[in-house]
């Protein structure tokens, strides 16, 4: 499904979106060649632009405000800790036309080795409780593991839960000590040049991404790159359960202990 989302933007001359594609996560598709061979739908010069660990202040901010100068958009899989912290951060993110998923509660390698599948299970479910808690609505069913660290019982289940997972092409390395903005634009583009295309990893939790990002993107349209914004089919449901602990969480009264039908508590005065 090609969507042509130039014609809104400001900028004449912006790197934009060259189209959209619609997941239909049934089953638990994974992608990024790291780890997933099965679908390649990119064709060549074609990126994703995906961002881990948000929503965080200033650094998120300045990632969204380059995306915007150029009309593209990205992939983000926030962090539900970070979310619950910054809410007004990650509503920004959907409400400038990104795609949410998500990344885990607390950003633990589950694969750890003191890792029960039921506690790598309630860091899942409690991530995405919370970034649906942050954003006021279901994130996409969409997710990344930690450290890229995929954990085969977790795979499973989301073969179960019909989440779509994550892996890259292309590291931008931009965690690393000594990932200056130079230095994610150069590791960026070399491996992109190599491959000719691919999903890339990078993380919006980290300043010197939103510092480099305004040249990354001027360099991928100069070397005439296109960027694929991908959406999901559906919305991925929270579970009940994992609702609630947030909430305990975040000390929200929940609605439960009012029982008062609708009409009674909201009525129209005017209209």
């Amino acid at each position: 499904m090609a969507v042509q989302q130039r014609s809104t933007c400001a900028n004449p001359n912006a790197l934009g979106v060259s189209r959209v594609v619609e997941i239909d996560t049934t089953g638990g598709p994974g992608f990024g060649f790291d780890h997933f061979k099965q679908f390649d739908f990119l064709t060549d010069k074609e990126v994703v632009l995906t961002f881990d660990d948000g929503p965080w202040p200033v650094n998120t901010p300045n990632v969204l405000k380059a995306l915007a100068d150029e009309c593209t958009k990205g992939l983000f899989f926030s962090v539900g800790k970070h979310a619950t912290y910054h809410p007004e951060i990650l509503r920004q993110v959907l409400a400038q036309g990104h795609t949410v998923g998500t990344h885990t509660w607390s950003h633990v390698n589950l694969n750890g080795k003191k890792m029960t599948e039921q506690m790598a299970k309630d860091e899942v479910e409690k991530g995405i409780s919370a970034v649906k808690f942050a954003l006021g609505a279901n994130p996409a069913p969409f997710f990344r593991f930690p450290q890229l660290q995929h954990n085969p019982a977790i795979v499973g289940y989301f073969g179960t839960r019909n989440v779509a997972m994550f892996s890259t092409d292309v590291d931008s390395f931009d965690f690393r000590k000594g990932a200056t903005p130079e230095k994610i634009i150069e590791t960026v583009m070399t491996r992109l040049d190599k491959l000719g295309k691919g999903i890339i990893l990078m993380h919006d939790f980290q300043k010197n991404t939103g510092l480099a990002l305004p040249a990354l993107l001027a360099r991928l349209k100069a070397g005439g790159y296109k960027v694929v914004q991908m959406k999901a089919k559906t919305t991925l449901q929270s579970l009940p359960e994992y609702d609630e602990a947030i909430m305990k969480d975040m000390k929200v009264p929940t609605a439960s202990t009012n029982t008062r039908p609708i009409a009674s508590v909201v009525q129209t005065v005017s209209q």
